[in-house]
């Protein structure tokens, strides 16, 4: 039980020493921080000039929250929860392991660094996406989970900050079912981490910018708001009831397992989900929505 302690009080001290860092040093392009608030100007700018929904209004609704949302979900919430759980999450399974005479590296496949390095971050990011991809799907069909995920579903208008409105307890969910299929792929470091994430926020941001592009052929590539404001749609189609478009930077795994779903021009229709106007406002009372429902 000490060295776990151990594990956590390094993990807050050596993040919030990495946060600080962050913060100071503007000029290293791999700045997390920085490279956030540059993609969601960008993003922002885009929206501004290229409106879809012409009469939604630049600070839309829930502006403020979504922002809120943004930066304490990839900032603070790391500092709070997410650190120092998968250093010890993954110290426990190394011990879980070592009973059996095993180590994670025994896990390991392959070594990206014996392949050229746009292949290795291919090899990432494929297998990172496609988990998401079906851990997105179990927050639909769980019961438990969707609780959850409602927060994020709570979007009535969509924008480009809507990307990272979820509950802290999500990132959790990823990042333990992530936590195996990156376990057996070694050789990633930093930077190759960065390359993937500017890509991938990006794409999120514009999925729920309010943008009207698809991205022609690329669509069956690339999620886009064309085909993710149905994904938020609060009227589901009558051949499924856990909703449908479930890509999170690919598009490509939901026409593969016939998930896609893009009826029509969907500019305008109502998002949300059914009794959606009950559900609370604030960000401490989504936060706490789901221990309320469960008791």
């Amino acid at each position: 039980m000490e060295k776990y302690i151990d594990i956590i009080s390094k993990s807050y001290s050596g993040y919030w020493n990495y946060l600080k860092y962050e913060l100071i040093d503007v000029y290293h392009w791999d700045n997390f921080f920085y490279g956030l608030i540059v993609i969601s100007l960008l993003v922002w700018a885009l929206e501004i000039i290229f409106p879809w929904r012409k009469n939604q209004s630049i600070f839309r609704k829930d502006f403020w929250l979504d922002t809120f949302y943004m930066f304490f979900n990839f900032f603070l919430l790391n500092l709070i929860v997410l650190i120092a759980l998968s250093n010890t999450t993954a110290e426990f399974f190394n011990d879980i392991l070592s009973v059996f005479g095993w180590h994670v590296n025994s896990l390991q496949v392959f070594d990206v660094d014996e392949l050229p390095r746009w292949s290795g971050l291919l090899i990432l990011f494929l297998i990172s996406d496609f988990v998401q991809w079906n851990t997105h799907r179990l927050l639909h069909r769980v019961p438990l989970l969707w609780n959850f995920h409602k927060v994020h579903h709570s979007i009535k208008e969509m924008g480009f900050a809507g990307h990272l409105r979820y509950h802290w307890m999500e990132p959790v969910v990823y990042k333990s079912i992530l936590y195996i299929p990156i376990a057996i792929i070694g050789g990633f470091d930093a930077q190759d981490v960065a390359i993937i994430y500017f890509f991938t926020i990006a794409i999120g941001h514009l999925n729920h910018a309010n943008l009207g592009w698809n991205y022609g052929a690329l669509k069956y590539v690339l999620n886009n708001p064309k085909m993710h404001i149905w994904h938020h749609a609060k009227e589901l189609p009558k051949h499924t009831k856990y909703g449908m478009n479930y890509g999170i930077t690919l598009s490509i795994w939901d026409y593969l397992f016939n998930t896609d779903y893009i009826p029509s021009d969907g500019r305008d229709i109502e998002l949300g989900f059914e009794d959606d106007e009950e559900f609370p406002k604030t960000f401490i009372k989504q936060s706490i929505y789901p221990i309320k429902t469960r008791k």
